[in-house]
């Protein structure tokens, strides 16, 4: 699960990333690749959202590092 989790985050900084784009420059990085509203950039949009929610149980697991 751990690895899912990375995964998750990492999918999910790059959504971040992309939102800060937007907000400073107006530039969707993801449409700029993908194209604008395309399936395949609604696809990433999902799996976006997806991992923010698995994310959450980041908040609520306990990490041991002993």
């Amino acid at each position: 699960m751990e690895t899912l989790q990375k995964i998750c985050l990492v999918v999910t900084i790059v959504g971040a990333l992309n939102w800060g784009l937007i907000g400073l420059f107006n530039f969707n990085l993801v449409e700029a690749i993908f194209g604008e509203l395309t399936v395949m950039s609604q696809i990433i949009y999902i799996l976006v959202g997806i991992t923010g929610l698995i994310n959450i149980g980041i908040l609520f697991k306990h990490l041991d590092y002993d």
